[in-house]
């Protein structure tokens, strides 16, 4: 299995890894293209890109191997002569399971490891490619502010790079002595040393406010400059260099476990003790904190010590104050001022408190940012193992082996996995679900699924088989499987008439009792007070099978074409088991479900009385036909 297993497991690793790759690759290939990097440089991002895409390509690259391997046994008929000696499928995937277990050991210690340090060395080394060549970063229509106290503006870029319709702000001197320039158009580039921005500008003009030292002075004077050519030098060292790491190693995405953890922590405390001071604050800004004087209490023989809100005592005889008496007698004047006062001072507070819920909502966010990544560490070695008990059983059950289906069945569940993945983490960096339900909800989606895939792997299931399912829906609206009975070529034993025509006798006789006992239908109370399933049926079922086996054998046509006119009447589920006909009343009575499981049993009910009728009809036929065999008439 390991010989089989791992070749497969290999190539579809680099396949993926592959695939993923480039989809990172096209992501950011406008940050990597046109600006002159050295191969060094392109080769490490592109090292540290793979690592970075491993987490979304160890878990698809076992679904596809695991798939691809029992469906090769499968479809060589391999699996089936090892369940032919003996061996179990859980046999079978034993040494598998030893092997992904390792594996999914290792994607933690990756996970770790590993993927702090590859996420922080490539988002640097991103954010340093960004800011080379700044030019071509200008996007159309949108204002652009990655030139230091510069705000540009393009309407179009043509393809030999030049610049149409251009507005730039330049507020490098502050914003008192801003300058605003049009152009119809432009061209930008670098020195040749690539510390200074050489902006070529045509047709176009300038306005410059020029303030004064006494700011008293309301006549402001400006520059106003008309050009049909103008360079503009700004400085800007557009140069590769690195950014520096450590700015990125105290965010989430540079801990392993252990700093993770204690940044949990020591950020739980702070937001807790930020809370407990906003909260203080309220209390202090209240009406009831100023109007009620402190009291100070005896404790430990120390009066100095004042007791907190909850441990004022009020007295009896403080006097009430009515504050809207005291608004009334005063001036219309002092009322307005008043007024004015309380507004000012809401508003104040009420800035104060949205720049405070800021603070705490950003607290908040960092903190879940840091548990979400904490789960992830033990999320990609879960869902190696998951992958794996999806993989293999439906290679064993759909057995085929090649790239064909299972990359489709593989492309499926893996886009599945990953947009539920991707619904979880935003849910859990959002703050609507708890950080442990939005991580591991992919997990506790698809485990399920892994455990009943195994479970019908091993019991031999047709799950998948298309046939079964059309069956059962035919069977829902009474399209009953056809019955068919060939001419044996061979017959070693006659069917014995005079015996065959008592059995048919009898069993048109209780389909006869049995129609005449359900006649009318049966109404939803004794419905559910009728628990179990009727027993009739299966003895009627089992009858009619005993005759059409005995008959199967028969020399004549007619007969055996009679025999195919015999319905299947087993299979319908009428009434609740009486294994639960205390819940089954609570059903009935209590739940509106009982309503349309009641109207589907009158409807199955319906089926299984036409069943009958026919298995009655050709009985008698079969019966007729039988005693002309046996004493014909000239």
């Amino acid at each position: 299995m390991l010989q089989t297993f791992l070749p497969l497991f290999i190539m579809t690793f680099g396949i993926c890894l592959f695939i993923v790759l480039m989809q990172f690759i096209w992501r950011y290939i406008d940050d990597m293209v046109g600006k002159g990097f050295e191969m060094i440089v392109l080769g490490e991002m592109l090292f540290y890109a793979a690592l970075f895409s491993v987490p979304m390509a160890l878990p698809l690259s076992i679904l596809l191997a695991s798939l691809m391997t029992f469906g090769n046994l499968g479809e060589r008929l391999e699996l089936l002569a090892m369940k032919s000696a003996g061996v179990s499928l859980l046999r079978i995937m034993r040494p598998l399971i030893i092997l992904i277990s390792f594996v999914s050991v290792g994607a933690f210690f990756f996970q770790n490891n590993v993927m702090p340090v590859a996420q922080v060395k490539l988002y640097s080394l991103l954010y340093s490619m960004r800011q080379k060549s700044p030019e071509l970063n200008i996007s159309e229509g949108v204002f652009t502010k990655e030139i230091p106290g510069f705000n540009v503006y393009v309407r179009e870029k043509d393809k030999t790079g030049l610049l149409k319709d251009i507005m730039i702000y330049n507020y490098s001197e502050g914003f008192e002595r801003i300058d605003v320039t049009l152009a119809d158009s432009g061209r930008l580039k670098t020195s040749a040393d690539k510390l200074f921005l050489v902006l070529t500008l045509y047709s176009g003009e300038s306005f410059q406010n020029m303030p004064g030292s006494d700011k008293r002075d309301q006549n402001v004077p400006y520059k106003r400059e008309s050009f049909s050519e103008k360079e503009l030098l700004i400085e800007f060292d557009a140069n590769f260099v690195r950014t520096d790491e450590s700015f990125l190693q105290n965010r989430f995405m540079g801990k392993n476990l252990k700093n993770l953890q204690l940044s949990i922590d020591s950020m739980s405390v702070r937001l807790d003790s930020i809370s407990d001071l906003n909260a203080k604050a309220v209390i202090d800004q209240s009406y009831r904190k100023i109007l009620v004087p402190h009291v100070p209490t005896e404790s430990n023989n120390d009066s100095s010590q004042v007791s907190t809100l909850t441990e004022v005592i009020i007295p009896k005889d403080m006097p009430t104050i009515n504050i809207d008496s005291l608004y009334q007698a005063e001036a219309p004047s002092s009322k307005a001022a008043i007024l004015g006062r309380v507004k000012s001072a809401i508003d104040n507070i009420k800035a104060e408190y949205y720049f405070k819920s800021f603070n705490i909502a950003d607290e908040a966010y960092n903190l879940r940012r840091h548990i979400t990544e904490w789960h992830s560490k033990f999320t990609l070695s879960f869902s190696c193992l998951v992958f794996f008990f999806i993989g293999a059983p439906i290679g064993a059950i759909i057995r085929k082996g090649g790239l064909g289906t299972p990359v489709v069945v593989s492309v499926f569940f893996f886009i599945f996995y990953y947009m539920i993945n991707n619904i979880g983490l935003k849910m859990a960096r959002d703050g609507v679900w708890p950080a442990w339900e939005g991580m591991w909800l992919s997990s506790f989606v698809l485990a399920p699924m892994g455990i009943f895939l195994t479970y019908k792997a091993v019991n031999d299931s047709v799950i998948l088989n298309a046939d079964t399912y059309l069956n059962a829906i035919k069977n829902l609206f009474g399209k009953r499987a056809t019955r068919k009975v060939e001419k044996k070529e061979v017959i070693i034993f006659d069917p014995d008439y005079p015996s065959v025509i008592g059995k048919l006798s009898e069993l048109e006789d209780l389909c006869k009792t049995y129609l005449e006992q359900n006649k009318k239908r049966i109404n939803y109370i004794a419905y559910w007070q009728r628990f179990g399933k009727d027993q009739r049926i299966p003895e009627l079922s089992e009858k009619m099978e005993s005759i059409v086996e005995e008959l199967g054998n028969s020399k004549h046509n007619l007969v055996l074409n009679k025999l195919m006119d015999y319905p299947f009447i087993s299979g319908y589920t009428l009434l609740a088991s009486n294994k639960f006909s205390k819940i089954s009343i609570a059903l009935g009575i209590f739940i509106p479900l009982g309503i349309p499981l009641y109207l589907g049993a009158l409807y199955q009910r319906k089926l299984l009385l036409h069943d009958i009728q026919v298995t009655k009809r050709v009985s008698s036929e079969l019966n007729e036909m039988a005693t002309k065999i046996i004493s014909p008439t000239e």
